[in-house]
């Protein structure tokens, strides 16, 4: 079965015109020749082929491949690319008018991909050019190990290889060698190369229908780059098996594609074949390069990791090993022009990456483990019990907030709330400094981050970090924390989940439990309350304030979308959690500790 692909296009005949239109347009240093429809050339904006004084680098095929070739047009690399129709080789004319524009008294070199149409166009076109006193040579790059041996008159077929040999042959030319040695040297490096592609997808031509001929859950060993058949299909397998498979294909010694025997030096090219995000790519690069190492035993000098020679929207990669030495990556790692030569991956590389030690906070006063007290102090009696009822609350009130999540939410407050009241319990009687206040709501925070996924998490934890930062300026031992100094912490990391949550007041949030709960805490402590009663105080305001999120519109989180209707007969989830732990935590302190 096929269906119409999609494309972001306008006449299917006008895509290689419109994408070089697009492409000079992005690049200030490209240009093209004034020969459309017939003749799609990308040049050098600098070079003019009657006074150009070194060697030029010519290259090209049929379109669909971007960006491959247009795209590695640049001083550095190539002189101009000429672009054939999709999937089909350029004219003869097209060729020759490429020739003729950057062509100068050195001579110019033809990088040809190993197809026949390419050859046959190329090679008259370089015959013409000849008749015409034009200095030019030709390599062919056949770099396809898909295909056992023997291939008939046909080859192998060029590949995502060519691209480094463009930019052996770009650097060596822009070194100011000889059009022989320029050839020499990109001769030399197509015989080192060896690439294999592999396909989850076929490409689907502009203006046609998109087939369906690989299937669910399989992929196609070997395809080519126009979509031709590969030399197998199999069934989907983990990336770890495929790219084992890829390279020993591309390094058998029974077929002999490539001269790289056990400690040789390579590079390694990840090619995306134009539909395969960059994380799978580099998912691939990183299980590529320890196999090569391992397995191969090779030394991997550089990797290039993205989409170099693509086939239109083809779900799909190709690996491309080149045998290395100093001359090549010398090449490989002199600086182009070219807007889609990879940047950052030159220079030597070190054989396995180590990753960076993890730094240690600066928060705490030393690398000593935090632990439980052994006696706890009344300050740490007081905090043990708040933070034991403020999570048993929570605990308690799962399933509710589970429901009222259910109708204005994603259904899993409760079931949140929970992992993160029931770790803080766990941690509370192992590691808790109970006796030092700050430290504790900093474990807190930490806790909570590592059971407490979305949004409440991470404010939870903005919260305790900015209490803990407050708690520690406004009294640094924090042996001893005066109640206004507690209120203070509060309002602090309120502070803080407004600023980076993007809610306050009225938003439908917890901060409508929190905020009334902070603001009249200040206000009886100031009044000279009894600071347990001014505590139950200010979590009257945080139950009043979570009960009257029932005629807030939602401005904040997932119940934004949903309609005032039912928002209009639930209380916000959050608020209520909020108000909850700390209701309790209030009742718990004043009953225990106001007599004392």
């Amino acid at each position: 079965m096929a269906f119409q692909g999609k494309k972001l296009i306008n006449d299917p005949n006008d895509v290689v015109t419109e994408f070089i239109e697009g492409l000079v347009e992005t690049y200030p240093g490209l240009q093209y020749l004034d020969g459309f429809p017939e003749v799609k050339v990308v040049l050098r904006a600098d070079v003019l082929g009657s006074t150009y004084n070194k060697v030029a680098v010519i290259s090209g095929g049929g379109s669909g491949h971007e960006p491959a070739h247009a795209g590695y047009v640049g001083d550095g690399m190539l002189t101009a690319a000429i672009c054939g129709d999709v999937f089909a080789s350029p004219q003869v004319d097209s060729i020759l008018a490429g020739i003729r524009a950057v062509t100068g008294p050195m001579g110019c070199l033809l990088i040809v991909k190993n197809y026949t149409g390419d050859r046959l166009n190329f090679g008259l076109a370089a015959e013409q050019a000849k008749s015409e006193g034009y200095n030019v040579e030709s390599v062919i790059v056949g770099d396809d190990c898909a295909l056992p041996p023997p291939r008939g008159i046909a080859g192998r077929r060029g590949l995502a290889g060519t691209v480094l040999v463009h930019k052996v042959a770009g650097a060596a030319a822009a070194s100011g060698l000889s059009l022989a040695e320029v050839a020499a040297e990109a001769k030399r490096a197509s015989e080192m190369v060896g690439t294999m592609g592999v396909a989850l997808s076929v490409c689907t031509l502009p203006g046609q229908a998109t087939s369906d001929r690989l299937g669910p859950g399989k992929m196609e060993l070997g395809l080519g780059i126009h979509g031709e058949p590969g030399a197998a299909v199999a069934d989907l397998q983990p990336v770890d098996v495929v790219v084992s498979h890829v390279l020993k294909q591309i390094l058998s010694q029974d077929n002999n594609y490539v001269p790289i025997t056990r400690g040789c030096r390579v590079v390694l090219m990840i090619n995306g074949l134009g539909c395969t995000p960059a994380m799978e790519l580099m998912i691939i690069a990183g299980k590529a390069v320890p196999n090569l190492q391992l397995e191969h035993g090779l030394a991997v000098e550089r990797v290039y990791t993205g989409s170099f020679m693509t086939s239109l929207d083809m779900a799909g990669f190709s690996i491309s090993i080149m045998k290395a030495d100093d001359s090549i990556l010398q090449r490989l790692d002199a600086a182009t022009a070219a807007p889609s030569w990879p940047v950052g991956v030159s220079g030597p590389r070190p054989p396995a990456k180590i990753p960076v030690p993890m730094p240690p906070s600066l928060l705490r006063r030393s690398a000593e483990p935090i632990n439980r007290p052994l006696q706890l102090s009344q300050q740490g009696r007081i905090l043990e019990i708040a933070i034991e009822a403020g999570a048993n609350a929570v605990i308690g009130l799962r399933d509710e907030l589970n429901e009222w999540d259910s109708k204005v939410g994603d259904g899993d407050c409760g079931t949140t709330m929970y992992k993160g009241a029931t770790i803080i319990l766990e941690d509370m009687k192992k590691c808790y400094p109970l006796n030092d206040a700050a430290e504790t709501i900093n474990e807190i925070g930490s806790s909570i981050s590592r059971v407490m996924g979305g949004t409440s998490g991470i404010l939870y934890n903005i919260l305790c970090k900015a209490a803990y930062a407050a708690l520690k300026e406004n009294n640094p031992q924090s042996y001893v924390v005066t109640p206004k100094q507690w209120a203070e912490a509060l309002r602090a990391g309120i502070d803080a989940v407004s600023r980076y949550g993007g809610a306050n007041a009225g938003c439908r949030t917890m901060l409508d439990a929190l905020i009334p709960a902070s603001t009249l805490l200040h206000e009886r402590l100031n009044a000279g309350d009894d600071p347990c009663s001014a505590f139950l105080l200010s979590s009257e305001a945080a139950t009043a304030g979570a009960e009257s999120t029932k005629q807030m519109k939602a401005q904040a989180g997932r119940s934004s979308y949903v309609s005032a209707e039912i928002l209009a007969s639930i209380p916000d989830p959050g608020a209520m959690a909020a108000a909850s732990w700390y209701k309790a935590a209030a009742l718990a302190v004043k009953e225990n500790f106001q007599s004392q």
